[in-house]
């Protein structure tokens, strides 16, 4: 089993495809902490064959974060060939990923993403689709079912890895369950065992530690990262020193946790500016980066009033100046 592409480590590490979080700034960001592999949002094929700006803008990635993958949705076979030729000829990612895992209402109610899974035959159709009108790899992201009563990991992905999947990536929930309960980890591990190609496993990673033991209990042969990585990007590197062997680094304290938040701000206004709405949307990981910590919920208050990302930066600050005066 091989993946298609090259990366350092036999077990590589892929921060996960998010809508509204795996943007560029991000996924620079978890690459300078040991992602290996990162995914763009996913990206509506009917979105590109249209030339919508704001999803040809979700296309756009830098040099730095290679290798990725460009991730899409749709139910069309024909417009998903379509936007699979746009992209490889117009943005030139290393592979191209197929959603077929998103739970999202109104992407299923298009039968998108995890609402493809009521409906194998166009499962493969997609897919075949996709292949013949690409020369990247292809890979596939899927949940166990559509509900309990048709959850079946290991009949889909055969059904993948027979229509051509490169690599395939596993969330152990089903549709109806959204994201409650337990990932079920036993499906993953069933189908690494069915598949001759490289299975990713996903879900319930919210520590290094769980990483690990997701690799010992199911055999995969990569480790996909979500909402672990939100506010800690370093989970990444404190993954890799588990695997290598090695003591991870402890959870960083304010003012590194703070350098890290000032990074990922410099990102977004280097790729962004500086406007009110990119602010807006800057507060979710602000919220996250301060989980923990000593009046937070003040913080956070705080910080969720700010109206641009200078002023949320001089809140870290005046944070931490009252923190070294004991305040």
């Amino acid at each position: 089993m091989r993946f298609p592409v090259t990366t350092p480590y036999e077990t590589p590490l892929y921060l996960a495809p998010m809508a509204g979080i795996s943007e560029s700034p991000f996924r620079l960001l978890c690459r300078s902490f040991g992602a290996d592999v990162v995914v763009s949002e996913f990206l509506s094929s009917e979105g590109l064959r249209r030339g919508i700006k704001n999803v040809h803008d979700g296309a756009h990635f830098t040099e730095g974060e290679r290798p990725i993958g460009t991730q899409l949705y749709g139910a069309d076979p024909e417009t998903m060939a379509e936007a699979a030729r746009l992209v490889g000829e117009h943005y030139g990612p290393d592979f191209i990923d197929i959603n077929f895992g998103c739970p999202v209402k109104k992407v299923v109610r298009r039968n998108g993403g995890s609402g493809c899974l009521q409906d194998l035959g166009l499962v493969e159709s997609v897919i075949r689709a996709v292949k013949a009108a690409t020369n990247l790899p292809v890979t596939v992201k899927i949940r166990s079912g559509w509900d309990e009563a048709s959850r079946d990991p290991v009949a889909i992905a055969l059904r993948c890895q027979d229509a051509g999947a490169e690599v395939l990536t596993l969330h152990p929930r089903t549709r109806a369950q959204m994201y409650r309960g337990d990932a079920n980890w036993d499906d993953i591990a069933r189908v690494v065992d069915a598949l001759d190609i490289p299975v990713v496993g996903n879900g319930d990673i919210k520590v290094a530690e769980d990483a690990v033991a997701m690799l010992a209990h199911t055999g995969c042969a990569g480790i996909m990262v979500a909402r672990g990585s939100f506010g800690q990007p370093w989970i990444f590197r404190q993954v890799r020193a588990l695997l290598s062997g090695e003591e991870p680094e402890e959870t960083p304290g304010a003012a590194a946790r703070f350098d890290v938040a000032r990074e990922h701000a410099r990102l977004i206004v280097e790729t962004s500016g500086d406007t009110r709405r990119v602010a807006l949307e800057f507060r979710k990981h602000l919220g996250w980066y301060t989980r923990g910590l000593r009046s937070s919920t003040e913080l956070r208050g705080r910080l969720f009033k700010v109206e641009s990302i200078a002023e949320a930066v001089d809140v870290l600050d005046e944070y931490l100046e009252m923190e070294s005066a004991g305040v």
